[in-house]
């Protein structure tokens, strides 16, 4: 079980893009508004300038609204927050980022490119740069210039709405990009397809502080992560620091001789021509021996629990109801 989250402290080496103390939101309901949600909890995390942050949550959890007040969408109830060093709601800090919402809208009556160049106008950036930024953009995403100018975006699928709406997002260039549930609902290779994007954006040394409910993506990509639940920050930290760091691995090959397998591998067990089982000595001696006698190592992987396993745990802990 992770221990509650410290208030973020200061990085001597690593400076801050996003940093919250006790961030709170209480939302007001009922016919005489008499009735109080609240939707995030003393909320206090810190995202470092060049990493991608996974905030993970259910449903109902609060990133979302965790989002809006950071991006002064709405207004925060308590605590305090800076982006890029400044309080959230610094109008100049506003052109710094990028930002795709959980299901935007966007003009639907616009063509790809009518549209990336409204956005643009929005940031006052020149025609002379859209020209050049904007088919620059299109090519990161996967989406050709031809279908941009010609094609309205009724017309777009999911998976090219959700990469046009990254491409928007990225038209400022921005130093910090927020990207709310940027997978959900697409198809494995548009997941794929978005998940490269934010890989070509670590690349590039940008800030990317996403919230999502596929576990496997954020555990491929992300430096950080954290787990927000009924609007409380339950944990945070790096996979090897939430998982742990052991070494034992699940080994799977073929070939080589019984009693020898058995002296390095735990559990063995045989299935058609292969088998399997925990390696427990050195895995580049291991690999050596298996040579020697003519076995083959089909697959080895960190034997440590699931992120999602991890996640499911962290909220049965606290009581919550995982079987919906």
């Amino acid at each position: 079980m992770v221990s509650p989250v410290p208030k973020p402290e200061k990085n001597n080496q690593l400076e801050p893009a996003v940093q919250t103390w006790e961030l709170g939101k209480v939302y007001r309901t009922g016919f005489w508004m008499n009735q109080k949600v609240e939707s995030l909890k003393n909320c206090s995390l810190t995202v470092y300038r060049g990493e991608t942050f996974g905030l993970l949550g259910p449903n109902g959890a609060g990133k979302t609204t965790l989002f809006k007040v950071l991006l002064g969408i709405i207004r925060r109830s308590g605590g305090r927050a800076t982006i890029l060093g400044q309080p959230i709601g610094d109008r100049a800090v506003k052109h710094r980022l990028g930002y795709l919402p959980e299901n935007a809208y966007f003009y639907d009556y616009l063509t790809g490119w009518e549209f990336l160049s409204f956005v643009a106008g929005l940031f006052e950036i020149p025609r002379s740069i859209q020209r050049q930024r904007i088919p620059q953009l299109l090519d990161l995403v996967g989406l050709s210039e031809a279908t941009a100018k010609k094609k309205q975006l009724r017309q777009y699928s999911k998976g090219m709405l959700q990469r046009i709406g990254m491409a928007q997002a990225l038209i400022n260039n921005p130093e910090l990009v927020f990207l709310d549930e940027p997978m959900s609902g697409l198809d494995p290779m548009g997941r794929y397809r978005i998940r490269q994007i934010i890989l070509a954006l670590q690349e590039e040394g940008k800030t990317i502080f996403f919230n999502s409910h596929i576990l496997s993506d954020v555990e491929q990509i992300c430096d950080r992560v954290a787990i927000l639940a009924n609007g409380e920050l339950i944990g945070s930290g790096t996979l090897d620091e939430l998982l742990g760091t052991t070494e034992a691995f699940q080994v799977v090959g073929k070939g080589g001789n019984e009693e020898i397998l058995r002296r390095w591998v735990a559990n063995l067990e045989f299935k058609y021509d292969g088998w399997h089982g925990q390696l427990t000595g050195d895995a580049q001696e291991f690999i050596a021996t298996l040579r020697l006698m003519n076995g083959e190592l089909l697959s080895m992987t960190r034997d440590r629990v699931s992120l999602e396993d991890f996640f499911i745990q962290q909220l049965r802990d606290r009581g919550m109801d995982v079987s919906r």
